[in-house]
């Protein structure tokens, strides 16, 4: 009997954020190529896990989460976010926000629909598009600051366009669409009756006054767009998987569904140690939070900068894009081969991000350390200068 790997397998290439981070664990270097969030939990959240635990939280809840996570999080939408969702029909509480989006796609897409993403791109978007059979469309974004016309846009529709994805603050580039921009997508999207799917787990690490706009909010939006987000970032629990998908009942039905399907229920204690922080954690934490992420975001590119790695500076995220054209190599892969080798510090080849081996002259850094780590990794990086 012939055995073959099922045929969407072979589009799927292991990802380089794992890679890298093997390689790194290989010479004990400082891995700033994973967002892992090396930085504290908040004890309010470990406390609301540790209470559930001990109470008995430890079964089953509804397939679309405890209805404690969902009150708080509709309480949280309508307050940062503006948007009005029902935690009864429209919302779903998934395992992370990758989950949430992967029952996204199950959900409401057919194979060889086309979906567009911005380039640079998250590559597990790519991944997961590929996964269900879907066709991703790029759109090309120019450094530093990461913009794109709305008329490559349009030239990038056709009649198998089904959706559009939107990653504010984005991941690699720290991106923050703007209003501007975001009413620009919003227009495209109308005209031509598609999906928004919205990644904005990282609504809260904004920098030098930078205001996070969900694009659900936007005029006639809110019935055709996903908003995707999670506490894995916020409150540095990447390892727990809660995430959660905000959308119009219709949609939400079948996500819900999906979600059933896959991961039954994300896990009971952990939703009720997220759901604890978003009712208990004051406004004066997110706000730290951002404080806290510019200071770290200006050191690292601050210290790529003086070691000839000139950076793309973040608007948001914790990610920092930086051309790593002086170093040694014609690859992305080489030259971040070469850094690791060299000052035992990783980040991720370019080409993760961008088509066609584009990319290769940008490595992708995570700052989300500790702050004796990122020292450290600052000091390493020296040794180029």
């Amino acid at each position: 009997m012939k055995r073959q790997v099922n045929q969407r397998m072979s589009t799927l290439a292991h990802s380089e954020i794992r890679a890298m981070t093997q390689a790194c664990a290989k010479v004990t270097g400082i891995n700033m190529a994973q967002g892992v969030c090396d930085t504290p939990v908040p004890t309010v959240v470990l406390k609301g896990a540790e209470q559930a635990m001990e109470s008995g939280g430890n079964v089953y809840t509804r397939f679309d989460g405890l209805p404690e996570l969902r009150q708080a999080l509709a309480g949280k939408l309508a307050r940062y976010n503006g948007i009005k969702a029902d935690p009864e029909t429209e919302i779903t509480i998934s395992s992370g926000a990758t989950g949430s989006f992967h029952c996204t796609c199950l959900a409401l897409l057919n194979p060889g629909d086309e979906v567009i993403l911005f380039e640079p791109y998250y590559q597990y978007h790519i991944s997961a598009l590929l996964a269900v059979e879907a066709v991703p469309v790029i759109v090309k974004m120019t450094a530093p600051h990461w913009t794109f016309s709305k008329a490559d846009l349009e030239r990038a529709i056709t009649p198998r366009t089904r959706a559009i994805i939107v990653n504010s603050p984005g991941n690699p580039s720290g991106k923050v669409f703007s209003r501007t921009e975001l009413e620009g997508i919003a227009d495209v999207t109308q005209r031509h009756d598609l999906f928004a799917f919205t990644d904005e787990i990282y609504e809260y690490f904004l920098y030098d006054g930078c205001r996070h706009i969900s694009l659900a909010i936007l005029p006639g939006m809110s019935e055709r767009t996903i908003t995707i987000g999670g506490y894995s970032k916020t409150f540095s629990i990447t390892g727990w998987r809660i995430g959660y998908s905000v959308a119009d009942q219709r949609w939400a039905s079948l996500i819900g569904a999906m979600n059933d399907l896959l991961y039954v229920c994300a896990p009971a204690p952990l939703q009720a140690g997220v759901a604890s922080g978003i009712e208990q954690l004051p406004d004066s934490f997110y706000r730290d939070l951002a404080k806290d992420y510019q200071i770290k975001r200006d050191r690292i590119c601050h210290a790529l900068g003086k070691a000839g790695l000139t950076a793309s500076i973040p608007q948001g995220a914790y990610y920092v894009l930086a051309d790593a054209s002086s170093l040694p190599g014609k690859t992305g892969k080489e030259r971040a081969m070469y850094l690791l080798n060299k000052t035992g510090v990783a980040g991720v080849p370019g080409e993760a991000f961008f088509s066609g081996g584009g990319g290769h002259h940008f490595i992708r850094f995570s700052y989300a350390k500790t702050d004796s780590d990122l020292d450290e990794a600052c000091r390493r990086l020296a040794r180029i200068g």
